[in-house]
């Protein structure tokens, strides 16, 4: 290898950056040459190459119209960018890289040889579509190219000095690059583009799924036995699934950062489904899922009955509970322990008559956790970030 070549994957190595790779068509020699320098797992997370249309419609979670294009590596790009959000150590920054090409083949083509290499990151989308001077070249040759193309492209997107693409293109080659801005629905989402978005236990992400039949909301930080305990007795006692619900805003505390966000989602990957809404209050959470039932604990019962999380007037919490009542709320509530050690059951908040039928309380005998994610974070040393 190079000296050059091998100092600069090396400067990528070091950039601080984790990466995880999709490579489809071509080119998948980059994942080997990021790997002959000492130092690889640094910046490669993992390496997809969804070669077969079916393996790379998984992936994507829906069939591409065209398998090499330019939209197809964007959407590579940001599924593998929230593939490494996920895994990537605390103090990573993600990057995920998407590149498809169609190269010489056995059979004749039509169209260009090409290739389309996107890096997705925090601020956007860097877009590189290369068409190759057709015929030029042989299989490995392209390959070749492809494949250092796409290293270039990922040093770049790492901040790292990188001779240009130029430098391994000829005169009939043609390249172009775009900046495009975060497509990502999680991103869209915190700008406050989207409402909602379900997150799936694959990881696919829908902004426009069915409404869930019972939601289980928190802050899930982290997740511990109680959550998936609370939500698998209410699924028993309801006969529906329970989706879990995490708001990037609260009421008392910033917003959560797209990177906490993924990190909070990670840990129900292949586990469960994740409504991630902007409605931290329950009123907010009755408009966005009507005619659901929430799974909450019998203390957070208490706080949706107190005059004084209503600014100490009960007209608005009447009001509030009256406009979640024709929203078709219901609250299945759960006996838990608060911070002062003393057991909570529905029976030590004051309901209002009149809206006593929108909570059900589970008997202790069905279920009781008494560890709280607050709990587990001062065991942890863990700062609360919301």
């Amino acid at each position: 290898m190079d000296v050059a070549w091998a100092r600069l994957i090396a400067d990528v190595q070091g950039s601080g950056r984790q990466a995880v790779l999709a490579v489809t068509g071509g080119g998948t020699a980059a994942i080997a040459e990021l790997l002959r320098v000492p130092g690889g797992s640094r910046l490669l997370l993992e390496a997809i190459v969804p070669y077969d249309p079916r393996s790379l419609a998984e992936f994507l979670g829906q069939a591409p119209e065209q398998a090499c294009s330019a939209e197809t590596a964007v959407a590579m790009a940001e599924r593998a960018r929230g593939r490494a959000a996920a895994i990537a150590r605390p103090e990573a920054v993600p990057i995920g890289l998407g590149a498809t090409a169609s190269l010489v083949s056995d059979r004749p083509k039509q169209g260009d040889h090409r290739c389309h290499i996107a890096v997705a990151m925090d601020a956007g989308t860097e877009l590189t579509s290369i068409v190759l001077d057709k015929g030029r070249r042989d299989r490995p040759a392209e390959e070749d190219l492809v494949a250092r193309a796409i290293v270039l492209c990922l040093a770049q997107g790492c901040g790292v000095a990188a001779p240009p693409l130029e430098t391994v293109l000829a005169a009939g080659d043609r390249c172009t690059r775009r900046s495009l801005p975060s497509s990502s629905p999680i991103d869209r989402l915190l700008s406050g583009a989207l409402a909602r978005v379900t997150v799936c236990p694959d990881g696919q992400l829908a902004a426009s799924a069915p409404t869930p039949s019972a939601v289980l909301p928190g802050s899930f930080n982290p997740r511990h036995a109680g959550h998936v305990g609370l939500a698998r007795t209410a699924s028993q006692i309801l006969g529906t699934p329970v989706h879990f619900e995490l708001s990037v805003l609260n009421v008392d505390k910033p917003a959560l950062t797209a990177r906490e966000v993924r990190r909070r989602l990670a840990q129900f990957a292949w586990q469960a489904t994740v409504e991630l809404t902007r409605a931290p209050t329950f009123l907010e959470k009755s408009r966005l899922f009507q005619d659901v039932t929430f799974v909450i604990g019998a203390d957070t019962a208490e706080r949706l009955v107190a005059a004084r999380y209503y600014g100490d007037s009960e007209t608005r919490m009447h009001a509030a509970l009256q406009e979640m009542a024709e929203r078709g709320a219901h609250f299945l509530v759960a006996v838990r322990r608060d911070e002062a050690g003393r057991v909570r059951s529905l029976a030590d908040g004051v309901v209002p008559a009149r809206f006593a039928g929108l909570f059900t309380e589970i008997p202790e005998s069905r279920f009781r956790f008494d560890v709280s994610s607050t709990e587990l974070r001062a065991d942890s040393g863990q700062e609360a970030t919301g």
